[in-house]
């Protein structure tokens, strides 16, 4: 079966609008992102949305009965590598996180009247959500271990627990939550999925989470992170989605399509990065030499260049296995472009600020910022050390255990084919 990354001509031209398109208007309407008010956003941002939705590129991770365009993972990933310039790019083509997640697990798991409820308005954009899973005091890079408990009472359920990093739950619509139903279940099968409305009594949002990202109290624009108490919280029963149970398997259904993106993302960060670097190098000097003439800052350009071609093509690999083989065919590959990618991330960002000196630390250039968002991509949805676990235990799986010596232990191996090879050997020569 053949290797094939290409695409059709119109998909060619969607792809060369939307670089124009990010560069000339995304792209200088973020740097004023953090002088506007929401409302401002909205209202600056709202023709250029309209303007991706005549193009018929809104939603497209969707599928067409959805609003989306139904592209398989390969088209998607090249036009992430294009949003991954700009932080809020995905905003505009209805693909940002936790909604696009968020709607692709409530498409799945929903009845046509939750979808009606909570999917089309969310994925009109009229409405925003949040995704809490994790937990202060359980491993949140493993959801079998999460303590909260939704109760039946009659027509209802009653949830109780504490979240945080519930991205974006203090200014969404509502909030999708984790929460055990089914404690007596195989860990896989205990936990189911809800949606907790905003201002709905029991659900208290306690406060964001402060991060390297945003380290001081201040304006949290992007919704934040929150620290979540649920106390004795009521939801009725038909708000939750999908059977009780499924919760594990809708969570990794949501999770890995979305890593792919994330990925190429982390492509088109590098990329800037990188070209941030480069231009760096021809244009500064030091003792009288430009800084691509120094051996250490062309190491630094090197490697770079490598890791991200190797970072695109293993990232496009993997949506290929997932295009031509399905998506749970593609999890071993998912998982090392999830923990690897998010390395290259940061080293490549680092090598940039490196070869800025000072400038490159500081906020006026969007190096800081990037690096800061990369080192969280080595935590959220799911740790380094989770995946490469898992990558390594499913691909020794492969293999066979030996008795004795390893099965390329070359005694062994020509006393067995001696026999077979016996009229070319010269013997003189074998007790040489």
């Amino acid at each position: 079966m053949s290797i094939d990354f290409s695409v059709d001509p119109e998909f060619a031209e969607h792809l060369a609008w939307m670089r124009r398109f990010v560069d000339d208007e995304i792209e200088p309407l973020h740097l004023f992102y953090d002088e506007m008010t929401d409302a401002s956003w909205k209202r600056a941002t709202a023709p250029l949305k309209q303007q991706v939705k005549d193009r018929g590129l809104w939603a497209c991770h969707l599928d067409p009965e959805l609003g989306g365009q139904g592209y398989g993972q390969v088209k998607l990933a090249l036009m992430h590598e294009i949003l991954g310039r700009v932080t809020r790019a995905p905003e505009i083509f209805g693909n940002q996180a936790p909604d696009s997640g968020n709607g692709e697990l409530i498409a799945i798991g929903a009845t046509d009247e939750q979808k009606d409820r909570w999917l089309w308005p969310l994925l009109r954009g009229d409405i925003t959500s949040s995704f809490s899973l994790t937990e202060p005091h359980f491993s949140g890079s493993d959801p079998t271990m999460i303590n909260t408990r939704a109760v039946r009472d009659g027509d209802e359920y009653v949830i109780n627990g504490h979240k945080w990093f519930a991205s974006n739950a203090a200014k969404a619509d509502f909030v999708l939550v984790m929460a055990v139903t089914n404690p007596d279940n195989p860990p896989h099968k205990a936990a189911s999925f809800f949606v907790v409305p905003r201002d709905t009594p029991g659900m208290r949002i306690h406060r964001n989470v402060f991060t390297m990202h945003h380290p001081y109290p201040g304006h949290f624009r992007s919704g934040g992170h929150a620290e979540i108490f649920f106390e004795d919280c009521r939801i009725p029963a038909d708000h939750r989605i999908g059977a009780e149970g499924d919760g594990f398997l809708l969570a990794q259904k949501r999770l890995s399509g979305g890593r792919i993106h994330h990925a190429m993302r982390w492509v088109g960060q590098c990329q800037k990065a990188f070209d941030l670097m480069c231009e760096r190098a021809v244009s500064r000097q030091t003792k009288g030499q430009l800084l691509i003439e120094k051996q250490m800052i062309q190491e630094l350009i090197a490697d770079s260049s490598a890791e991200i071609r190797a970072l695109r093509l293993m990232a496009l690999h993997s949506a290929w296995v997932w295009d031509t083989e399905g998506g749970s065919l593609a999890r071993i590959e998912i998982a090392e472009l999830k923990y690897w990618g998010a390395q290259v991330l940061g080293n490549v960002i680092d090598r940039a600020i490196q070869v800025h000196g000072a400038l490159g630390w500081t906020t006026d250039l969007p190096l800081a910022e990037m690096y800061v968002m990369a080192r969280q991509m080595r935590i959220a949805d799911g740790a380094d050390e989770v995946h490469k676990s898992f990558v390594a235990t499913k691909r020794a799986k492969a293999y066979t255990p030996v008795e004795g010596w390893p099965s390329q232990h070359v005694p062994t191996r020509k006393a067995e084919l001696r026999e077979r090879f016996a009229e070319f050997i010269d013997h003189e020569m074998a007790n040489h």
